[in-house]
């Protein structure tokens, strides 16, 4: 019996052993068998997803020297993609719904880009402490505002991914306990509710893995 509506997020209630964490690497089984089969429609539409987010982030980074520098930021999406998908399957655990996996992706690039950044362009980030245009007597504040909003960035990046999780599939879980009390007539307009919640939290998974890809990659090019 869960103690709480919360509890079925969590990885330590269903089981003693924490497998449930082992859907984060789910992905793996999917992925190679597109390299070793004829190429379908599947398969040519994920290369096409590729391409398109290769080209949109090349222009985001604006530095085309470094050969293969949006291949971290695809990885990125696609992990995040997969995790998102197979957490709306019954029985698979969203690990993305969890600061956990979420923080563990963002604060490691955050800090990387942050280290990265005042090392080799230590003027250029002094110089984004401070809007251009700004006037003397406010540069003081826009510095300890641009400081704190640099600082949440990993923070921002981590609950917005799991808030959005957490809240599709609460909405769901809510909605789906009350089926059992519900005359027939309002179960089949339950069922139309939930297919309808289904189909934008395939949205919200598309959406919410590219937003993280984009704003990652946008962190990275205002370091160079």
């Amino acid at each position: 019996m869960m103690a709480n509506l919360f509890s079925s997020f969590d990885p330590s209630t269903n089981m003693n052993l924490s497998l449930n964490w082992l859907s984060t690497i789910l992905f793996f089984l999917f992925i190679p068998s597109m390299f070793w089969l004829i190429p379908s429609r599947m398969n040519m539409l994920w290369i096409k997803i590729i391409m398109t987010l290769h080209n949109e982030f090349k222009i985001l980074l604006g530095n085309t020297n470094i050969k293969g520098s949006t291949l971290m930021f695809i990885s990125l999406f696609s992990i995040i993609l997969f995790n998102n998908f197979l957490g709306l399957f019954p029985y698979i655990f969203t690990s993305t719904s969890h600061l956990t996996l979420t923080l563990s992706l963002a604060l490691p690039l955050w800090l990387s880009f942050m280290i990265y950044g005042w090392i080799n362009n230590t003027i250029h980030m002094f110089a984004h402490l401070v809007p251009q245009g700004t006037p003397p007597i406010l540069m003081p504040f826009m510095v300890c505002i641009e400081t704190i909003s640099n600082m949440i960035r990993p923070g921002t990046l981590a609950i917005r991914l799991s808030a959005n999780m957490i809240a599709g599939h609460l909405l769901m879980t809510l909605l789906g306990n009350t089926g059992s009390m519900l005359s027939i007539y309002l179960i089949n307009i339950l069922i139309i509710v939930q297919l309808a919640l289904l189909t934008l939290e395939l949205a919200v998974s598309i959406i919410q893995s590219y937003v993280f890809a984009v704003l990652a990659t946008l962190y990275s090019s205002e370091v160079n």
